[in-house]
């Protein structure tokens, strides 16, 4: 996608009602199929997968997004085709690719690939195809610019508001920090929310605790610029631990295991939060420096997508996922149970239960 498209897009605020009202299309993805694995696959069902720049072994994002379909396609005992995009000039190319391979449901990975999965369902009208985080509407006036492509998308922000939370409960030197992959709507809405939790633990609790990294008011902040581990995202959490943060929030796929390092190399009691998946259970080699992970319901919502289009009941309708049907939420502290604040969890749930009936707003430029 365009520098200007995203301008357009994260900017037009303006078109935030008509948003919310395709919100309420999408329902929360049932754990179990809605028709396809009783009766089977129809004839010909081929579904398929194109990963962003991260890969399919990123342990969050990507990796997510591939077990749901794999998942499906176990069940249902169908052939699955992928293809892993290296950068982002992969990606028309690789959707072409699926396309010539029989593809007959395609869902793409990620935010970035919105404006060629939009040109390939154009191109390709029988085709069915679902698009993770991204609502494929690149000239922002309310619409899916294809009516085969179906939307999965998430207010990460609810989640995150609970995760900065966590951290602002947690940390001992009253600075917290975050950075990101790039600057895209699927990755500042954790960075939105994460300050706007720890705002919020600021407000309760009389406390001046900083967030390095992210400004929600100038929606200006720190990127590696790219999905990848690095010595670039490496240095960058180095950065916030030599200012002082003692817990990190990185937001771009596998740039979490750059922040590890950085945290290993300090020698300090520095905290990290897993994003899209509970990262510790996808990465356990991390899983002690894990506070908490802020995950989004990715592999069911994929999983539920193939289950309908399988039995020939796709549904464009977008899905959106928030607090409220299970579509993002905060994994268990696992290892950190002890060490976090005891009153913490039934906190959390008071401010989950505040943001479902909208008690405790969380208001992110880049929520669906």
């Amino acid at each position: 996608m365009s520098t200007s498209t995203f301008k357009k897009v994260f900017g037009a605020v303006a078109a935030a009602g008509l948003l919310v009202a395709l919100a309420g299309c999408g329902s929360a993805p049932d754990a179990k199929p809605s028709g396809g694995a009783s009766g089977g696959a129809t004839d010909g069902f081929k579904p398929c997968m194109v990963s962003d720049e991260g890969g399919f072994d990123d342990k969050s994002f990507n990796q997510s997004g591939y077990e749901g379909l794999t998942r499906a396609a176990d069940e249902l005992g169908v052939k699955i085709s992928k293809t892993e995009s290296k950068t982002a000039s992969d990606y028309a190319a690789n959707l072409d690719g699926l396309v010539n391979d029989g593809c007959t449901l395609i869902i793409s990975v990620g935010f970035m690939l919105s404006a060629p999965t939009v040109e390939s369902a154009l191109a390709n009208p029988d085709i069915e195809y679902a698009i993770i985080d991204d609502w494929a509407d690149n000239d922002f006036d309310g619409k899916t610019d294809a009516p085969n492509i179906k939307p999965l998308v998430f207010d990460t922000a609810q989640a995150a508001f609970l995760g900065g939370y966590s951290a602002a409960s947690y940390t001992k030197s009253g600075i917290v920090g975050t950075f990101g992959g790039a600057k895209i709507p699927p990755v500042t809405i954790f960075m939105d929310g994460y300050q706007l939790g720890v705002e919020y633990y600021n407000e309760k609790n009389g406390t001046d605790i900083k967030v390095l990294g992210w400004d929600i008011k100038t929606q200006d902040g720190q990127f590696t610029d790219e999905f990848k581990k690095n010595d670039k995202a490496k240095q960058m959490a180095q950065g916030l631990i030599d200012q002082g943060a003692d817990v990190l929030l990185p937001v771009g796929g596998p740039i979490y295991q750059s922040a590890a390092e950085a945290i290993r190399d300090s020698g300090g009691n520095i905290a990290m939060l897993g994003v899209d998946a509970d990262v510790f259970l996808t990465d356990p080699t991390v899983g002690d420096l894990l506070l908490v992970s802020i995950m989004k319901g990715i592999d069911i919502a994929v999983y539920e997508a193939v289950m309908e289009a399988s039995a020939g009941n796709f549904d464009v309708a977008p899905f959106v996922g928030t607090l409220a049907n299970d579509g993002v939420s905060l994994s268990p502290f696992h290892d950190f149970e002890t060490k976090i604040n005891p009153d913490l969890p039934g906190k959390l749930d008071e401010i989950a239960a505040g943001i479902i009936d909208g008690s405790i707003p969380v208001d992110s430029p880049a929520s669906p």
